[in-house]
């Protein structure tokens, strides 16, 4: 690729001046920034300035992007689009986390709680396992700052009218050296336009209500706003505080989690009647038609009575909503690829020797996927059914987040 008169200019500056300046970093992000610009002009079919037919769009100025290469960190600018988005190829989706699986393997490895298979992992990505502590630490500095730009980002751009929370667990070494349980927890949200964003991410226990509060409220203090229905199963902690932190807001019980906490009252000979009698209850979601398989269900066992007069109001939260919605907001199943990405790329790990090697390659996991979301064509609900949620009018009562203990 033949360099452009400008970006040789700019590489001949800093080749003259050479104070402070790593050459050979500095010639990577010049040539890194020229393709991305050749590539950006591919897809806009003209170049800056340039009137041509088969423009399709214009530039909305540049947002900055740090890319790891073997040179070093270089910080490039991607253009923006007024319409559509743009994600240049040079910005590989999966490099990151690629990198964070790396860094936490090492980084076991370093610490000597690694196993024999260790070496074998290492020996795969392409690298010696002699790696130096040094390097390890370079690379998983580079990595938190990343990670931690991306969980502390400001969320008050836009309403997140549906948030979802849910848990995977993963085994963590603990500052004995234990191996216990650790939940992941992970807050996603559909935008007022459609569109699906990562929220945060945190590591600790999924049923103390102190976690949860820290966590809801580190989100409401990033800009979180305009919440009308939060999704999630029905974690003891998190229950409680969303009592305190999403007030006025509509709990959705999730309503698959519900259904396997139903069924585990019936005998296994009776599920799959039973399951099937169940979603009836769905088909035309009202207060009757649950009372209905409600007193049809409890006939045969008793147990199940109690369970669906408690969860009625939480489980059947999203009727309220645009019917358009329902399927996309009546349970946590949106958020079960982003739990399988996490356990696929876990895995490979087994134990971590602590919460921030968690952080790190959970943290890049979801990065990646934010990005690949962002830069999607598709919206994940049309902009035509999230205006039915700003009516003039009232949409009428929904299952609440009360102020109580």
């Amino acid at each position: 690729m033949a360099l452009p008169q400008s970006a040789l200019s700019e590489l001949l500056e800093a080749f003259r001046t050479g104070d402070g300046v790593d050459l050979i970093r500095e010639s990577v992000r010049v040539a890194l920034q020229e393709l991305i610009e050749i590539e950006a002009t591919e897809h806009i079919g003209a170049a800056p300035y340039e009137r041509t037919p088969e423009r399709v769009t214009d530039r909305n100025g540049h947002r900055p992007r740090i890319l790891t290469t073997k040179d070093g960190d270089v910080e490039l600018r991607i253009p923006k689009l007024r319409k559509g988005s743009f994600l240049p190829v040079i910005l590989e989706p999966r490099r990151r986390i690629d990198q964070a699986l790396y860094a936490v393997v090492m980084e076991a490895y370093v610490h000597g709680v690694s196993t024999r298979s260790v070496d074998d992992l290492v020996e795969a990505m392409g690298s010696d396992s002699g790696i130096s502590k040094s390097e390890v630490s370079r690379i998983c500095a580079g990595l938190d700052e990343q990670v931690g730009a991306f969980r502390t980002r400001p969320l008050d751009h836009i309403e997140f009218p549906y948030v979802y929370l849910d848990a995977t667990y993963l085994n963590v070494r603990n500052q004995t050296s234990q191996v216990v349980s650790m939940a992941v927890v992970v807050a996603t949200g559909i935008a007022a336009d459609g569109s699906r964003e990562v929220l945060g991410l945190d590591v600790g226990d999924s049923e103390d209500e102190t976690f949860w509060r820290g966590f809801l409220t580190s989100l409401k203090q990033r800009g979180l706003h305009g919440v009308r229905l939060v999704i999630s199963d029905q974690h003891a902690g998190l229950v409680k505080a969303l009592k305190r932190s999403f007030q006025g807001a509509g709990h959705q019980r999730c309503r698959v989690h519900f259904a396997r906490n139903l069924l585990a009252h019936v005998p296994k000979s009776h599920v799959d009647m039973v399951a099937a009698v169940f979603r009836t209850a769905f088909a035309q979601p009202d207060a009757a038609a649950w009372d209905e398989v409600r007193d049809q269900l409890a006939k045969s066992f008793p147990k199940i009575g109690p369970l669906m007069d408690e969860a009625k109001p939480e489980v059947l939260a999203f009727a309220t909503f645009p019917r358009a919605h329902w399927q996309k907001i009546w349970s946590t199943n949106p958020l079960e690829r982003v739990n399988k990405e996490i356990k696929r790329r876990a895995r490979v790990v087994g134990i971590f020797p602590n919460p921030a090697a968690v952080i790190r390659l959970v943290g890049a996991v979801l990065a990646d996927m934010h990005d690949e979301w962002q830069a999607g064509d598709r919206r994940y609900l049309s902009e035509g059914s999230m205006a039915l949620l700003y009516p003039d009018s009232d949409t009428g009562p929904i299952a609440a987040i009360d102020s109580g203990e």
